[in-house]
């Protein structure tokens, strides 16, 4: 994942169907924020990239009026001490976690009663 500054284009989103968001907001203190997941070799140089992120995807696809969703995948891993940064689609969520905290996330979900399959 990055940030950009505003004037470095958006890279072209890839065709293997990897994991790719582009995300810009009026919400930062100092201005447009601009945010990209996507594989690390894709993300443009000039930002602040952050590496070492790992996907955990949510099977779909959900339907949008579902509630707690979320706060099913994030409360196990709060309580077990593991930072995430989290990305919706219309029809997903994913959940991010720090490589070196898979196994842990993927123990934490599956002690809360989720079923979780690797890839």
């Amino acid at each position: 994942m990055c940030r950009l500054p505003p004037d470095i284009p958006w890279p072209e989103p890839p065709d293997d169907g990897s994991l790719f968001s582009a995300t810009s907001s009026g919400a930062s203190s100092a201005g447009t924020e601009r945010s990209l997941v996507c594989r690390p070799e894709l993300a443009p140089s000039g930002g602040r990239i952050e590496s070492g992120w790992r996907a955990l995807t949510v099977s779909g696809p959900l339907d949008v009026d579902l509630v707690g969703v979320l706060a099913d995948l994030t409360t196990p891993l709060a309580r077990s001490g593991i930072s995430v940064f989290v990305l919706s689609t219309f029809d997903t969520d994913h959940v991010l976690v720090r490589d070196e905290d898979v196994d842990q996330a993927v123990d934490a979900l599956a002690a809360a009663g989720h079923i979780v399959s690797r890839d």
